[in-house]
């Protein structure tokens, strides 16, 4: 069984150009627990993660995993601590296989350090074998290992999302951080995440998992959040989220007040087919451009901080 981590957002904000991306968010997932979170685009889902992973720091609010502040360590440090991010991106190592690849996730929390292996001493001989086996059993749970030595520019994309997973799997997290795993994935493929993930699930680790596909999310998820224009409007179990008229209202764009049967039921086919359109009017439809102009600001950033901490990482003991 996996030592699942506990975490705890607290208030979190996060703003691009005087719009909130998020704003006082609160969620609480328990060790072992799968947390969906959910929304319309620009709700703040992936700025969430971000701000969870490490990539974007928190402008107000604290961040915890297991009692202990985070959300002012680096992604590589809070790495170290066993979080994983798969992100919406594909992002693969060019020259490396696809073995190379999902190996290049344990060294972030290796322990033989930078002097074992600049003088390949026995220590980093084991721990490179022992890396090895490990990043190929990851390879075969996603489904991969046929590809292993092959360059990781040449998988298919669905390929390339089963390595990143991979690669995330093999640093042993405690927490793991899924964004949009799904996202053009053929139907065979979606079938084997969806059944890789009830088996991590099952095995203990943590998780929270954001996915346009709300099907997919529903059948997984012990819970659900679901953002709107960067604030928590619901959380519950998935029948309780379905059922929220400030949920239908997100999608639907109907004021909570005019939802009713017809609208409960419209929503449920909307959430069953991955239908996620704002249609308000007005305001509200200036708040939601505003705020998805925010959230991929925020996505655009949280990219760059990543790519800056991937390269930190590789360069550290």
């Amino acid at each position: 069984m996996t030592n699942g981590a506990e975490l705890t957002v607290t208030g979190v904000d996060r703003a691009f150009g005087g719009v909130y991306a998020v704003r006082d968010v609160t969620l609480s997932v328990a060790p072992g627990e799968l947390r969906a979170v959910i929304g319309p685009n620009g709700a703040g889902k992936s700025t969430l993660f971000a701000l969870i992973g490490g990539q974007l720091a928190p402008q107000a609010g604290e961040v915890r995993l297991d009692g202990a502040r985070i959300d002012r360590l680096s992604a590589h440090r809070r790495a170290r601590l066993g979080i994983s991010v798969v992100f919406q991106a594909a992002r693969i190592f060019h020259g490396m296989t696809a073995l190379e690849n999902v190996m290049v996730g344990a060294h972030a929390t290796n322990g033989a350090g930078f002097l074992a292996g600049a003088l390949r001493l026995p220590v980093h001989h084991r721990e490179e074998r022992l890396i090895r086996e490990r990043a190929l059993e990851c390879l075969a749970r996603a489904g991969i290992a046929d590809w292993a030595d092959r360059p990781a520019e040449e998988l298919p994309l669905g390929q390339q999302r089963a390595l990143q997973l991979a690669r995330a799997l093999c640093a042993q997290p405690r927490l793991l951080l899924l964004d949009e795993p799904a996202s053009g994935l053929r139907a065979g493929e979606r079938e084997r995440l969806a059944t890789l993930i009830g088996e991590l699930r099952a095995e203990g680790l943590t998780m929270l998992l954001v996915e346009h596909d709300v099907a997919f999310v529903m059948r997984l998820a012990d819970r659900v959040t679901v953002l709107d224009l960067g604030g928590v409007i619901a959380e519950g179990t998935a029948a309780e989220v379905r059922a929220d008229p400030r949920v239908i209202a997100a999608y639907l764009g109907a004021a909570p007040e005019e939802t009713g049967p017809e609208a409960a039921a419209a929503a449920a086919t909307a959430t069953a087919t991955a239908t996620e359109t704002q249609t308000a009017t007005g305001g509200e439809r200036d708040a939601g451009t505003a705020a998805r102009a925010a959230e991929d600001q925020g996505q655009q950033n949280a990219g760059v901080r990543e790519d800056s901490a991937s390269a930190r990482k590789g360069a550290e003991p």
